[in-house]
């Protein structure tokens, strides 16, 4: 059995999230621990009880990054380990510290700046992010590229062959969605998020992560992690570019998991909060085999999935 895991992504957080797992578990409570200490804030009551902070850019990726690694250390104590591993965006950096790429404390400290700076990177209202449904890749980025006249707009997200998500400027997102109505296409939902990410109006973001990055060490890789925006497995020496780059730039979800699938990947756990990624799965190839783990329940599923007691 060739085992991937992958990490979930911004907007999976949900408050509460954890606190099964945190009950019961004292590795999720050192954990948790460890990143309030790194933080310098309750990291387990602003999950808990603080909904309107959870859901702010820079708390809510120290949020899921810590939930995600916390989960996937239970998995590791317990025996368990992937032949390749992948993020959905912010994702990737829990995937990178799985993979000991970089540790816990710098990828905390990292994915804060991370946030801040994207939720910095433009004015609220500027921009806006619309999942378009149920039509061709070629179209949607032909009409991207038409309605650039009106600004900045492009795919964002590929997540699944059926379903791209579209961000950018908010006439020229705009401006889009009717050319792709007059197209025929018929399912286009607006996204609640607090900005265009991973289009270019993050270029600021990605400047100043830039200049955060220099500082990261970077170590081998242990475990092949897949890139969000290449679809291929990082090289230790591209870890900075690339992260570098992402905030800015398309994620190609759909087809790092068929690369995955071309690397004999068969068996697939989500790891972290909700199961977003699990639904793109099954939209990718039904005939995956999927878990996740977010609970004890689910943590007790994917142990005997995987070969052993939880």
């Amino acid at each position: 059995m060739t085992v991937a895991f992958i990490f979930a992504g911004q907007g999976a957080q949900y408050l509460g999230m954890g606190r099964d797992l945190y009950d019961q578990e004292k590795l999720v409570q050192e954990t948790f621990a460890k990143a309030s200490k790194v933080l310098g804030y309750d990291l387990a009551k602003l999950i808990f009880t603080e909904e309107e902070k959870l859901n702010q850019t820079q708390f809510t990726q120290p949020a899921i990054l810590t939930v995600s690694i916390a989960f996937w250390r239970l998995l590791k104590t317990r025996g368990f380990k992937a032949d390749v591993m992948a993020g959905l965006s912010l994702g990737e950096y829990s995937a990178l510290v799985a993979s000991e790429a970089f540790d816990f404390k710098e990828a905390l400290l990292l994915v804060a700046q991370r946030g801040k700076y994207m939720a910095e990177a433009t004015a609220p209202g500027v921009g806006k992010m619309v999942a378009v449904l149920n039509a061709k890749r070629s179209l949607i980025e032909e009409k991207c590229k038409e309605a650039s006249a009106k600004g900045v707009v492009s795919p964002a997200n590929y997540n699944t062959p059926t379903q791209i998500v579209i961000g950018g400027e908010v006439a020229a997102v705009d401006e889009a969605i009717s050319l792709l109505s007059q197209a025929g296409v018929k399912r286009m939902v607006p996204l609640n998020v607090s900005g265009p990410f991973h289009t270019a109006l993050l270029k600021p973001a990605s400047e100043k992560l830039a200049i955060t990055l220099e500082k990261l060490n970077i170590h081998d890789l242990k475990v092949p992690v897949i890139s969000n925006i290449t679809a291929q497995v990082i090289k230790q020496d591209e870890i900075k570019n690339l992260l570098t780059k992402q905030v800015m730039s398309a994620v190609h979800f759909d087809e790092s998991i068929e690369l995955m699938k071309e690397m004999g990947a068969t068996t697939f756990v989500e790891i972290g909060p909700g199961k977003v990624l699990s639904g793109f799965l099954r939209k990718i190839d039904k005939n995956l085999v999927i878990s996740h783990v977010e609970d004890c329940e689910t943590l007790a599923k994917t142990c005997e999935l995987l070969g052993g007691g939880a």
